[in-house]
């Protein structure tokens, strides 16, 4: 009898798989220049003047929040949610607005200049707004019914370790929601996105959560709607991936000491400041990017897809 095919499917916008528990690439290999963990803190401290602005309008908006919302079942209001590297709360107040009162969300960063956005909008006051690591979570085991994270994977050096303390804080039967970045197909996105950050595959994201012990992993490409289905460039918000704890306790991968600590001082200033400057570059280019897809989308037919060139 032939072995089973346990490729990636697409359905309805979900991608279902059982994926091998290893994973492809080597990040120790890549450029990684913002983002390591004091860089992107130092980031943060600037774009969290303007984040809500800039970020949110071209990448992150209400329809894809609510899309990418969707199926991370937020179907009770007696669910306790945490909200992991939640920034200024965006994706908080979807969190409320799909039914959970504040009182029942934990909202977690470690950028403090994020977290004072997040304190001054007046729909978030009763949440808990904690700063901490998203791989090191200072959470019991088995705390919360529902693990939400948006547009924070793409900053940490080990994702596998932040999936396993996604495993660990939720109760048994608890439901995680991953939303992040997918990979550019397209040399020159795919260049500038290594540059910038952590873009993982579609499989890399399957692999990840099969490997600290999820079950009923499961992937919804989302975008914003002037992309038209375009995925080659990337997308800063790619995809929302769900996935169900099975059993109490933490993961059943165990992992050795963290890569990184962003309380660590930096031992080359120089390095650090060539890392956030290159790195915005890549950053920049995620800027315009957007803004090119949207006055494509104006001029292009409407009767099918964009162009699959540049």
């Amino acid at each position: 009898m032939a072995a089973p095919d346990r490729r990636p499917r697409s359905r309805a916008g979900l991608l279902v798989t059982a994926a091998s528990p290893t994973y492809t690439r080597d990040f120790s290999a890549k450029p990684r220049l913002i983002q390591h963990k004091n860089e992107a803190k130092a980031f943060y401290a600037f774009l969290s003047q303007v984040y809500d602005y800039i970020v949110n309008p071209g990448h992150w908006t209400t329809d894809m929040r609510k899309d990418a919302l969707s199926v991370a079942q937020l179907d009770s209001p007696e669910l306790k949610v945490v909200d992991v590297g939640g920034g200024t709360g965006f994706c908080t107040q979807g969190i409320i607005k799909a039914g959970i009162p504040t009182t029942n969300i934990t909202l977690i960063d470690q950028s403090p200049q994020q977290l004072d956005k997040a304190r001054k909008k007046a729909d978030l006051q009763g949440v808990t707004i904690l700063e901490g690591d998203a791989e090191d979570l200072p959470f019991e085991a088995d705390s919360f019914d529902r693990y939400v994270s948006a547009g924070s994977i793409e900053y940490w050096p080990e994702p596998q370790r932040g999936i396993c303390e996604a495993y660990r804080v939720l109760k048994p039967d608890g439901v995680a929601c991953m939303i992040g970045p997918v990979h550019p197909t397209h040399p020159i996105s795919r260049t500038m996105a290594d540059l910038w950050m952590l873009f993982p595959t579609e499989e890399e994201y399957i692999q990840w959560f099969t490997a600290a012990g999820f079950t009923d992993i499961q992937l919804k490409r989302i975008g914003p709607s002037w992309y038209r289905g375009v995925r080659r460039h990337g997308l800063i918000m790619g995809c929302s991936v769900t996935a169900r704890k099975p059993a109490a306790g933490p993961s059943p991968l165990e992992l050795g000491p963290k890569a990184e600590v962003s309380a660590r001082p930096n031992t080359n200033p120089l390095a650090f400041a060539l890392r956030v400057l290159l790195g915005s570059v890549g950053g920049f280019w995620y800027f315009l990017l957007p803004i090119y897809m949207f006055l494509k989308n104006l001029v292009w037919p409407r009767t099918g897809p964009l162009a699959d060139k540049f």
